[in-house]
């Protein structure tokens, strides 16, 4: 196969418009008028309004391109669009090639009778989103978010470009992957399907090759594998058929593993279509050598839900992810993986890809494959009701097998989910429903999206909705069996507390919203911008209810912060102490409860919302809580009145022996009373470590104003995990200046602050001013008379920096200083 990229500078323009302008593919309409200079930010202030006006536009992308000699000479030329933003015209020297209309979807088109040697032309015609969901919505209205611009389910393209309540109305359109043209002789490799059998000590690879021939020379398949270690293995097929198998048994083969339970080695295959020599097509995967599938299983609770890999039962911990921007062209593999690096970083084993997005691009894989993170893969479905007309069908057949063949290899992969909340919201929420649309859920969840998931995957688990207790409109948000989203913690207005209330069997979602760091809005305010209830935030706050919830809250458990600054550190203490209760719950119910995936990682755009990272991927004190939360070997309280039951969690492979203490203190830090405790506690188990009743300690109000917990779980002298209880809420608590003191020294790779406070100090929050940098941890407790130290990686910094560079800009800060 040849090949020719088209990508590259195009010219660009409104198709009412006679002035052109430099284009870049990939790329999108609002990414190239904000490069040359056309339109403001649309992220800043209020200008997110111009992408509306913009959007009801049509654009036109054209390039002139020499096809190379070799190019012509191929027996068939192909033009591959990787990604078409979304109802797309596109012409060939001024011929009608093809019309499309999913964004979601890769297509090819057979080009050469459309070419002439030499210089040739390609024009795309991006018609606009927003005026054809207006038209569709006034012919066939159907309920969708109202969130989201009324009318979004009617096209194959990204929802959350028309709204969420998180995310800004930016219905972008363009060439938004790679476009490329492709030239074939004789033959060309159709289709390639990895399957595994696993037994002991040995896994078949079962690799089948579908390839169109036009030609009767014969012709040969050579398909090797490569182990990590660099052994190669290959087979060859002369005289093929248009199908074919090759079958590789790997003895003593290197299993994959989810982060946290084992390595991530990956296999390469490749397979070659050759002519004698020559080599006419190829296909190249990276693949783990692994089982993974869903346990469901009747026990005492009622039905198991868990991801087992390799016949391990996992607890699945980690977030939601949604797209990281909403101008594609901003996307690139290396901020994919600093986001995918600041996950494992934080302990998570799994990411679940939200629906209302869009399919992510290989590399996003490929780095899950990489870092061992198990991807929840939603389909693009998400809280809308959707019209089952044959060409609907017939689209979103293609899409989804389109979707599975590009990703079914992965390791990471380990589900296929039909859609988001759909199945609860036509159970729960309140839009106009009847017996056709309900009947059209079930024809597209159960039946059409699973026979193709059968077709193309069916060594992959396929779930019908999230939450779903396993279709059919059963009960869909049970809590003992399937996958839950719970909200009443948020939505609800419920304490922390009731997230203890439930044992549900795998939480996909559940969150609590905070506002971005200071440095984050700076990028998009004035400084009178900088009130929550300004004009400008109010526009980066797209969830109307939620600057009241956050107040609700933040009344409730803390005194009013005492300027802007203090009131955004302590949202994201409110978002991080709420997630901790629920996931240290869960954890404490290993077995019963096997997942904790919280809503969400990441964001879009500058705002506020319920992500851990934000934007700019500046870690909030959720994410440095997750990865002590997430930690393998954790140590958590359950408190409740004068009581608390101390619990280890130990969700390692192997088992962990240590010692167990606490200690009952003063707001001063002086020791009332304290204890400690030696244990062992086995692999992937739960261990009640003790029970303590401190009634006696704390008879009264005013005592219990004064006085705190500490805990901690400590192998060979090294504190693994541990943390502080508060018998009262934080805002009666009555805290002492803590006195912090700092001393930073250097290392040769790294800078350590030494961080000591006289009296109790809770959420300490270390700042580096003028740097984006993660440090070790964040956001910690320290009892008075202690000390930690906390490590910057120099690596890990934009450039060189000095010590007195990190002296100069660092502040600090705890929960004390806010009010």
């Amino acid at each position: 196969m040849l090949e020719q990229s088209l990508n590259g500078t195009w010219k660009m323009k409104k198709t009412v418009e006679d002035e052109w302008l430099d284009g870049c593919v990939p790329g999108s309409v609002l990414h190239d008028l904000l490069k040359q200079g056309k339109i403001a930010d649309p992220f800043y202030r209020d200008n997110q309004g111009q992408a509306m006006e913009i959007a009801v536009y049509d654009y036109e992308y054209k390039k002139e391109f020499e096809l190379a000699p070799e190019m012509f000479s191929c027996d068939r030329l192909v033009l591959s669009c990787e990604g078409l933003d979304t109802l797309t015209e596109i012409f060939i020297n001024d011929k009608l090639l093809a019309k499309t209309e999913n964004m979601h979807r890769r297509y090819e088109f057979e080009i050469k009778p459309f070419l002439k040697p030499g210089f040739n032309k390609i024009v795309i015609i991006l018609k606009s989103p927003l005026n054809y969901i207006r038209q569709r919505q006034e012919l066939t209205p159907s309920w969708g978010t109202t969130d989201a611009v009324p009318g979004f389910q009617h096209i194959r393209k990204a929802h959350y470009m028309f709204g969420w309540d998180w995310g800004p109305q930016i219905p972008d359109t363009g060439i938004w992957r790679d476009i490329t043209i492709k030239g074939y002789h004789m033959a060309r490799l159709e289709d390639v399907y990895i399957t595994q059998t696993h037994s002991t000590s040995q896994v078949q690879l079962n690799v089948r090759v579908r390839t169109t021939s036009w030609n009767v020379e014969p012709l040969s398949i050579e398909t090797s594998v490569v182990s990590p270690g660099g052994e190669k293995n290959t087979q060859i097929i002369t005289n093929h058929d248009p199908e074919n198998e090759f079958f590789f048994i790997i003895e003593n083969p290197e299993l994959w593993w989810p982060n946290g339970y084992g390595k991530q080695p990956l296999y390469k295959v490749a397979v070659n279509l050759k002519s004698v020599a020559t080599v006419l097509d190829s296909q190249h995967f990276q693949i783990g050598l692994r089982i993974l599938t869903v346990k469901r299983q009747q026990d005492q609770w009622g039905e198991s839900f868990a991801f087992e890999v390799n016949g391990m039962s996992i607890f699945a911990m980690g977030a939601d992810y949604i797209p990281e921007d909403n101008l594609l062209a901003r996307c690139n593999p290396s901020r994919t993986e600093r986001l995918i690096r600041d996950c494992v970083e934080a302990n998570f084993n799994c990411l679940r890809v939200w629906g209302g997005g869009m399919y992510p691009d290989d590399y996003f894989y490929d780095l899950c494959d990489r870092y061992g993170l198990i991807v929840w893969q939603d389909l693009m479905f998400a809280c809308a009701v959707y019209v089952m007309t044959q060409d609907f069908a017939d689209n979103i057949r293609r899409e989804a097998n389109d979707i599975m063949k590009r990703i079914r290899h992965h390791a990471c992969l380990g589900l296929w989910c039909g859609n988001n909340e759909m199945e609860m919201g036509w159970v729960d929420w309140d839009f106009p429903k009847n017996p056709k649309l309900r009947t059209d859920y079930i024809k597209q969840f159960e039946v059409l999206l699973p026979s193709v998931a059968r077709e193309i995957d069916p060594q992959t688990f396929y779930w019908p909705a999230s939450p779903s207790s396993g279709g059919s409109f059963d009960n869909p948000n049970a809590e003992n069996s399937g996958d839950v989203h719970y909200w009443e913690v948020w939505h609800g207005l419920k304490p922390f507390t009731d997230y203890r209330r439930f044992y549900f069997r795998f939480v996909s979602e559940f969150g609590f919203q905070s506002f971005p760091g200071l440095k984050t809005i700076e990028s998009f305010t004035l400084p009178e911008d900088r009130n929550i209830f300004s004009y400008v935030m109010e526009k980066h706050q797209k969830n109307k209810a939620a600057n009241g919830k956050i107040l609700y809250y933040l009344s409730d458990n803390y005194k009013y912060p005492k300027d802007f600054d203090s009131l955004l550190y302590t949202s994201q203490i409110l978002q991080a102490e709420a997630i901790k209760y629920g996931v240290e719950h869960w954890r404490r119910n290993r077995g019963r409860c096997m997942g904790a995936i919280y809503w969400q990682l990441n964001d879009c755009w500058p705002v506020a919302s319920w992500s851990s990272i934000d934007y700019f991927g500046r870690w909030k004190a959720l994410h440095y809580y997750a990865k002590r939360f997430f930690a393998p070997v954790l140590l958590s309280a359950c408190e409740e009145g004068t009581k608390a039951t101390l619990v280890l969690t130990n969700d390692s492979l192997e088992p962990v022996s240590g010692k167990n203490f606490w200690r009952l203190r003063d707001h001063e830090s002086t020791t009332i009373w304290e204890g400690s405790q030696a244990m062992t506690v086995e692999p992937l188990s739960v261990f009640n470590c003790e029970s303590l009743d401190l009634e006696k300690f704390l008879p009264d109000m005013n005592s219990k104003m004064k006085t705190f917990l500490e805990y901690g779980f400590e192998i060979d002298g090294e504190i693994i995990s541990s943390g502080t209880v508060l018998f009262v809420k934080p805002k009666h608590f009555e805290f002492r200046d803590p006195q912090i003191q700092l001393e930073v020294g250097e290392n040769q790779d790294r800078f350590v602050i030494s961080v000591t406070a006289v009296n109790y100090a809770k959420n300490i929050e270390l700042i580096l001013a003028n740097m984006d940098v993660v440090l070790s941890d964040n956001y910690f407790d320290l009892p008075g008379g202690e000390s930690k130290e906390i490590e910057i990686i120099k690596s890990c910094l934009s450039g060189p920096v000095t010590i007195d560079e990190i002296k100069r800009g660092l502040k600090i800060r705890s929960l004390f200083d806010a009010f």
